[in-house]
């Protein structure tokens, strides 16, 4: 259903019953403490749960106003404009309907007249003792505060609102006017368990369904349950029996063969097993004993030929105490190269310590001149020192990303990427700081996520709206550039940057960017005649913004012209002179770097031969051990082989 401007002046309504006061009258206020009717006689013509009157104070374009529905059909006629689907929206609103049902409106505070700071909408419903519901909406906060005889909560209203079977979103009990075609869709079905939970009590539509269900079970059953004829059943139980007595009789005499037959296996088998067993014994040990026979041979003449062989190698050997001094003088050359080893190892780990902090450095210096230039990094900041909450709920957003289901969009100015940061003027005056700081969902349920931690959980200050469904980003302007040009026009603002598709879908259906053209300062000299030859409403100049508006009275153009002021939030400067410095030391730790390198290749290579010449010294060291031992080595085992 679609909601009137806020910029519309305020109509002068025809109702059925009023009894309305003026915004001035201090009766006409709302007081903090709500009280119930007194109980209804017995002859009282309402049902239970209807309206009995709706009163709204500084709501829309009512500052005041109370309308008293009879018991039975109640009209509301008037002229297109005369804004008769308020008292529609007040009914939704009072009874805690949701906002989306009432249109695109996202915030309460909407639907406060202009210029007051709260607005108030009472609804008084028909039972035992008449319920009053109160909702007083803040502008400021964007909040509602509901009360029924004292101040309480919407879960309580929306409590007594279902207990009184009042259904907002049932179609047979409110049908708003964008509704009507999705109840034309509504199948026979589909239309009567609407009806059935409009109109009847609770348990009337489960009854419905539990009577289909058993309806079908029963169908199943009786397709299931089809019997045969009698007679069949009882000639085929006769037969069957007749059978299982020849059966019986046939097993009794085949049990006695198949034993006698299972005993003379059995004793065949153990025969068998028996006789193998024995055979396989006596092989085996015939076997053992010709291997211990001639392996015991072949040790007996290996040994003699060891033997043989020892004493001739042992004649050839040289004498042990000669090879000491050579041992000594190479255990003396392998302490000194293993001390000039330690030495350059303790000078590579500190080198590399020296490259580790290089490099640090380094980076360090990097990130700095990145930051320096790095567009989106100013621009947080910018919110950060600017909009606290905003950058907090920034942050956490990015911790969170995988606890929403569809896309979600940073705040619009961190978003937004001027083609030329000169145009930025434009945007920023175009476009509200509230909105640059707001952040863009796709999904209703995705934004709830959103505000209960930031704004419930947080206690955080931040905006956020849902992206239209419908597409404005794509729709061309109703005014060729090529005819604006002339004028001095070079653009229009929706492309002077670039935006995710939803961002720019936002913008547009708010801001009619695609509509709003930029001129240049040839088109502040001109701009009384292109006000008159264009009939631009909205125009922008190298300086000036221009809003051209139709006098009410007159009917006369009244055209207002505000200074530009400068971009603050879409484009930033660089510190030169800061930049300089840093890439100056960036060299000098690059230079600084590239010699460490240089000596860890000199140091590593140096290590590298000292481990090589540790190790030859090592294996000669280990060749003169050997050398050394090896007489005595083959004493031993002459004589250990002579002893066996």
């Amino acid at each position: 259903m679609a909601t009137p401007s806020r910029e519309t002046p305020t109509p002068t309504p025809t109702p059925v019953t009023s009894r309305g006061a003026s915004p001035s009258d201090p009766s006409s206020e709302v007081p903090d403490e709500r009280s119930s009717a007194l109980p209804l006689p017995l002859s009282w013509p309402f049902v239970e749960g209807s309206m009995v009157r709706i009163a709204m104070e500084n709501f829309l374009t009512y500052d005041a106003y109370e309308v008293s529905p009879g018991p039975h059909l109640n009209m509301i006629i008037g002229a297109n404009g005369t804004v008769n689907s308020s008292i529609l929206c007040a009914i939704c609103l009072g009874l805690a309907g949701k906002l989306a049902f009432m249109g695109p409106e996202d915030e309460v505070g909407f639907f406060v007249k202009k210029g007051c700071s709260k607005g108030i909408i009472e609804i008084e419903l028909s039972t035992s003792g008449n319920l009053v519901i109160t909702r007083e909406i803040d502008v400021a906060k964007n909040q509602s505060f509901w009360f029924i005889n004292k101040k309480t909560t919407q879960k309580v209203v929306e409590e007594q609102v279902a207990a009184l079977n009042i259904q907002l979103s049932n179609l047979c009990q409110l049908l708003p006017q964008d509704k009507i075609e999705e109840f034309a869709e509504l199948t026979k079905i589909e239309l009567l368990g609407t009806t059935e939970k409009s109109t009847g009590p609770p348990e009337m539509h489960r009854y419905d369904c539990e009577l289909k269900n058993f309806r079908e079970k029963e169908k199943q059953q009786e397709t299931s349950c089809k019997e045969k004829p009698e007679y069949e059943y009882e000639e085929v139980k006769l037969t069957r029996e007749q059978m299982k007595d020849e059966v019986r009789k046939l097993k009794e005499g085949q049990i006695s063969m198949k034993h006698r037959i299972e005993e003379l296996e059995t004793q065949h088998r153990n025969l068998e097993a028996q006789i193998k067993v024995k055979i396989e014994e006596i092989q085996q040990s015939l076997t053992i004993k010709e291997m211990e026979e001639y392996n015991l041979q072949r040790r007996r003449n290996n040994a003699c030929k060891l033997i043989r062989d020892l004493q001739n190698e042992l004649k050839n050997t040289e004498d042990g105490v000669n090879l000491q001094p050579k041992i000594d003088a190479i255990t003396d050359d392998l302490r000194r190269v293993q001390d000039e080893k330690d030495l350059c190892e303790f000078e590579i780990i500190d080198k590399t310590k020296e490259k580790e902090t290089l490099e640090k450095e380094k980076k360090s210096v990097n990130n700095g001149i990145i930051q320096l230039g790095d567009l989106k990094h100013h621009k947080e900041e910018k919110l950060r020192l600017r909009y606290r909450d905003t950058y907090d709920a920034l942050l956490w957003l990015r911790n969170n990303r995988d606890k929403f289901k569809e896309g979600v969009y940073e705040p619009i100015m961190l978003t937004i990427t001027m083609k030329d940061d000169k145009n930025a003027k434009y945007i920023e005056n175009h476009i509200q700081s509230n909105d640059l700081r707001t952040f863009v969902f796709e999904s209703e349920e995705d934004i709830e996520v959103f505000l209960k931690e930031v704004h419930d959980n947080k206690k955080l200050r931040v905006n956020a709206v849902i992206a239209p469904k419908i597409s404005y980003a794509d729709r061309a302007p109703s005014r060729s550039l090529n005819e604006l040009k002339p004028y001095g026009f070079f653009s229009y603002m929706r492309e002077l940057f670039d935006a995710p598709a939803p961002v720019m879908n936002y913008l547009c259906s708010q801001y009619h960017l695609h509509e709003v053209p930029v001129g240049t300062e040839r088109t502040g000299e001109m701009i009384e005649r292109v006000i008159q030859e264009t009939e631009l409403r909205l125009a922008y100049t190298a300086k000036e913004k221009y809003v051209v508006k139709t006098s009410f009275y007159s009917r006369k153009f009244v055209t207002s012209n505000t200074e530009l002021n400068a971009a603050e939030f879409l484009t930033f400067t660089v510190d030169l002179e800061q930049q300089r410095r840093l890439e100056e030391h960036l060299k000098e730790v690059n230079r600084k770097l590239k010699a460490v390198e240089s000596g860890l290749i000199t140091l590593r290579e140096t290590d590298k031969l000292l481990e090589h010449k540790i190790k030859e010294l090592r294996q000669k060291k280990e060749e003169l051990f050997q050398r050394k031992n090896k007489r005595r080595q083959l004493e031993q085992r002459i004589s250990y082989k002579l002893e066996r």
